[in-house]
């Protein structure tokens, strides 16, 4: 018995491009769905062809190739150029046309926002099918490796310690020097330790430029390669990365929204996230999910205003209070990695950070601005939100409207049902309880909740 043979090569046959597709291959839904775009609409350059100079290739078969490589997991212009040439399918899709690499990646360079734009219309699309359920969002940040290595990434203290070691260095090379000087039969030595102290000398200056950078600038980092990267904690230990915030909607774990920052920590990142969430899906009173990464006072109560209901868990001293974006007040050394404080007009108080009453201690007359603070129980806090001594809430308001009264009685707390969840994370599916241990219980006054442990409850106000 013979083995199965296939068609010989000089073979002449009749066939077309449309032929070797199947028609359920999902490569025709880029292609519908790409043809429907309005490009200029969108964003992309030369969306409307130029009157002198060599055609240029169409920005709409450039992104169906961007898409294609991004559905068939192939990033590099490179590759994607070589799927050009042997690529059935890039074949029928570009309907034959090759772009080199360069124009494939400048396509990419030149039109991010663009890109963006495109992924919300696809969102749009298909909140159009029912595909997102507008309930339940679920918010959380990753950490992506920048093409910054730690030795091009400065922080302060880095760059002191860069200056102090080569201080030391060029005054050990000009002992070395003078030393040398008296040796007349050494001047080889000495040239070769005069062009280490000019190095030293240049490098010292370049680390005092980028330490002026962070002295009178806003920057806390400098890194070299991708000035926008910083220095953040992973997983793996420090490394220099891109804090990328994703927004997954719960019904068929899909991305609304996503975006790139390079803030270390995730705190006061939920309600931007939260407003464009709901700008996209155009609808409100969704649930947002996040993990205690996200614990700021203020954070949740932008949300709230936003009329969504946020759920920040994993912690134990969480809570939500609903209020509007203007009682949200900045507090006294505010940094963003600290929570803000809400105050409570009814009450004429304010929650701080950790959850305390703060009440209305002294006004200061030339500043017209009000104090508000609890020295008793900053004094025994477990976590100082301040570099101060006590906490301290500062408010403008006129002298006539300050008050030292104010309700400072116990929150009597009772049991409330509550239920766990789980939420999608886009590298694939993770199971997140909100009830993160089994001591914590949920307690709730009306809209105030908290997530307190048993151990705790006694020191709630």
């Amino acid at each position: 018995m013979e083995y199965i043979s296939g068609i010989d090569r000089n073979q002449c046959w009749i066939s077309s491009l449309e032929d070797a597709i199947d028609e359920n291959n999902p490569i025709r839904f880029i292609d519908n769905y790409v043809s429907r775009l309005d490009i200029g609409e969108m964003g992309f350059e030369y969306s409307e062809p130029q009157d002198t100079g060599r055609p240029a290739y169409a920005p709409r078969d450039l992104l169906k190739l961007y898409l294609y490589g991004y559905f068939n997991r192939i990033r590099s212009s490179r590759n994607l150029e070589k799927e050009c040439y042997r690529n059935i399918e890039v074949i029928w899709l570009l309907n034959g046309l090759r772009p080199d690499h360069k124009t494939i990646a400048r396509f990419r360079q030149n039109n991010p926002k663009a890109l963006k734009n495109v992924f919300r219309d696809f969102v749009r699309f298909c909140v159009g099918l029912g595909l997102y359920g507008k309930e339940l969002i679920a918010i959380d940040g990753s950490k992506f490796k920048a093409w910054n290595g730690k030795d091009r990434n400065y922080t302060k203290g880095k760059i002191q310690d860069r200056i102090r070691r080569a201080e030391e260095k060029i005054a050990a090379y000009l002992e070395e020097l003078e030393r040398t000087d008296k040796e007349t039969e050494s001047e080889d030595q000495a040239r070769t330790i005069e062009a280490a102290i000019l190095a030293l000398v240049k490098r010292r200056t370049e680390l005092e430029g980028y330490l002026e950078r962070i002295t009178c600038g806003e920057e806390t980092q400098v890194s070299l390669t991708d000035p926008d990267s910083r220095l953040m904690k992973t997983k793996d230990g420090m490394s220099v990365c891109l804090n990328v915030q994703t927004a997954v909607d719960g019904k068929n774990k899909m991305v609304v929204e996503f975006a790139v920052c390079n803030q270390v920590q995730d705190k006061n990142l939920m309600s931007p996230m939260a407003e464009k969430a709901s700008e996209i899906l155009e609808a409100d009173h969704m649930t947002i999910v996040a993990d205690n990464g996200y614990d700021s006072v203020s954070d949740v109560a932008q949300v709230l205003a936003g009329n969504n209901i946020p759920v920040v868990c994993g912690g134990d001293y969480e809570f939500w209070y609903p209020t509007t974006a203007e009682e949200a007040e900045v507090t006294t050394g505010y940094d963003e990695t600290i929570a803000r404080s809400v105050y409570i007009p009814s009450r004429n108080i304010y929650i701080c950070p950790m959850g305390k009453f703060l009440y209305p201690s002294c006004y200061i007359t030339k500043k017209h601005i009000a104090k508000y603070g609890n020295p008793s129980a900053c004094s025994h806090c477990p976590k100082k939100c301040t570099t101060m001594r006590y906490f301290y809430v500062e408010r403008m308001i006129k002298k006539s409207e300050f008050s030292k009264e104010c309700d400072m009685s116990s929150v009597p707390l009772k049991k409330s049902a509550f239920y766990k969840t789980r939420r999608s994370h886009p590298k694939g599916n993770v199971l997140l309880n909100i009830l993160s241990e089994p001591s914590n219980t949920i307690w709730a006054l009306d809209s105030f909740c908290f997530a307190v442990s048993k151990k705790q409850r006694g020191n709630c106000h």
